[in-house]
C-alpha cells in the first residue's frame, strides 16, 4: 500500500526500437551466390573484423546464420595460420598514468654505480700487490 506522503516519480517511457519496421540488411554472401567462405581471402574477412580485432556480430555485419558461422570459422582458421592477427595494435594519444615518461623524454645513459668502481679499483690494487710480491721474491732468490 503506497504512502500518501511519498512523492511519486514519473514513469519512464519505453524505448522505441528504430529498426523494428526497417528492412533487414541482406547477407552479402547470399546476394552474390557465394557457397562457402575462404579463409585465404583476407580482404573479405577484414570486413567482418572490428578495429580492435573482434569478430563483428550478425546484426552488425548483416550475414545470415550459416554464412556468419562460416565467416567466424574462416577468421579463426586464418588467425591460427598467422594470416590475420588476433588483436590489432591500438595507439593512444593519452598520457600513461603509472610509470610513464611521456613528459620527461627518453632516459639517458645509466650512471655507473660507485660500488662497481670501487670493486674494480680494489681488484687493480690486489693485482698490482701480487705482481710486486712476485718481483720481490725473484730478487731475493737471486
Amino acid at each position: 500500500m503506497p504512502r500518501k506522503n511519498m512523492p511519486t516519480l514519473p514513469k519512464r517511457a519505453p524505448k522505441i526500437d528504430t529498426r523494428r519496421g526497417a528492412k533487414k540488411k541482406p547477407c552479402s554472401f547470399c546476394q552474390h551466390g557465394v557457397g562457402s567462405v575462404d579463409y585465404k581471402d583476407l580482404a573479405q574477412l577484414r570486413k567482418y573484423i572490428s578495429d580492435r580485432g573482434k569478430i563483428r556480430g550478425r546484426k552488425v555485419s548483416g550475414n545470415c546464420q550459416q554464412h556468419q558461422r562460416d565467416v567466424t570459422d574462416s577468421i579463426k582458421t586464418a588467425r591460427e595460420l598467422a594470416l590475420l592477427p588476433y588483436t590489432q595494435r591500438t595507439v593512444t594519444e593519452r598520457r600513461s598514468g603509472r610509470g610513464g615518461r611521456d613528459d620527461r623524454g627518453p632516459r639517458g645513459p645509466r650512471p655507473d654505480r660507485e660500488g662497481a668502481d670501487r670493486s674494480t679499483e680494489a681488484e687493480a690494487i690486489v693485482e698490482s700487490d701480487v705482481l710486486n710480491a712476485e718481483v720481490e721474491v725473484e730478487e731475493v732468490g737471486e
